[in-house]
């Protein structure tokens, strides 16, 4: 067992949910379109700057909640796309310093066609590109964007910034809300905060590692900033296979073992689904898992390192002190 409490749990923001729905979207117009990957890549990402003022988004959204896009055009079926859910990628005070611009991480689907269904051709493999991410990506500044939201009321940072100390873990598109947090965190009018902030991100080659410059730029400038990233399918100067986050943390652990043993730190996790399990390991393996965590079944009476994902994905929940939105 821990000796980690919950006496350290956070006391989150109200936040405002749905002001617009998916039925009545609001015009925004893009402001700001780039590329913010650290190189060349096989994956193309944008960060996407929208203008919501006017609208009832405008100054009510907080880091750490999503918004909605309603793309263009209709389905196969006749009906209007629906809505599909951005990450926020920017403060609560938006890109402009005043809530009227919201920003977000899409990141374009190419692939080819699989069956989804028994109705479905199995012999068709014809591109497919997706719909709303490509959409954003393709726009230009000011192009208009159907909008929803804001939604989220659980991947926030807490009222008091300074009450806790903070690691985010990430993959891929993952890491959009904690360019937000972070530029929370340390550009708040009211001064840099003074806690601890880890950020560990993982991405297949170097080159797909998101806002790599903003962060370093962080990390050089404030001390209580460090900033990890794990690369799985790169060798390391060592020859040996690349690193998942988990592993990455598993094998220099001596550099996380004070935050995580800290009943002031809160846990944030966003990327793939699964991406966390190994992570729950780890933290069970060196005994503080019940901070985090809460584990049931199988898992109560089993050693961590014969966990199974399938158990882990039912019998293992994020406590309040671990925040978690894997897709």
């Amino acid at each position: 067992m821990s000796d980690i409490t919950t006496t350290h749990d956070p006391i989150l923001p109200d936040a405002q949910m749905n002001l617009v729905r998916p039925k009545e979207p609001v015009i925004g117009r893009v402001t700001e379109t780039r590329l913010c990957m650290n190189g060349k890549s096989a994956s193309y990402v944008r960060h996407v700057a929208i203008d919501v003022s006017g609208t009832p988004l405008a100054g009510n959204f907080l880091v750490g909640q999503s918004f909605g896009v309603v793309p263009p055009g209709q389905q196969e079926n006749g009906k209007p796309h629906a809505v599909r859910l951005y990450s926020i990628a920017c403060p609560s005070w938006g890109e402009d310093g005043k809530g009227n611009v919201v920003s977000t991480t899409p990141k374009r689907l190419i692939d080819e066609h699989a069956p989804q269904k028994k109705t479905d051709d199995p012999n068709d493999h014809s591109l497919f590109l997706g719909v709303a991410s490509n959409f954003l990506c393709d726009c230009n500044v000011g192009d208009e964007v159907m909008v929803t939201g804001p939604s989220g009321k659980r991947f926030l940072l807490p009222a008091d910034h300074n009450a806790h100390d903070y690691l985010f873990i990430a993959t891929g598109t993952g890491i959009a809300p904690f360019r937000g947090m972070v530029m929370e965190l340390f550009d708040h009018p009211d001064g840099p905060t003074t806690s601890q902030v880890r950020l560990v991100m993982g991405t297949p080659y170097t080159t797909d590692l998101l806002y790599h410059d903003e962060f370093m730029r962080y990390a050089e400038k404030h001390d209580n900033f460090k900033y990890d990233w794990a690369i799985s399918r790169e060798r390391r100067p060592d020859g040996s296979r690349g690193l998942y986050v988990d592993r990455l943390i598993a094998e220099t652990w001596d550099h996380y073992h004070d935050m995580l043993t800290s009943p002031r730190t809160l846990v944030y996790i966003c990327g793939l689904l699964g991406m966390q399990y190994g992570f729950y390991v780890s933290l069970a393996t060196h005994g503080i898992a019940d901070g985090y965590i809460t584990c049931t079944g199988p898992l109560a009476g089993t050693a961590p390192g014969d966990w199974q994902s399938d158990d882990i994905k039912r019998y293992a929940r994020p406590t309040h002190r671990c925040m978690v939105e894997v897709y």
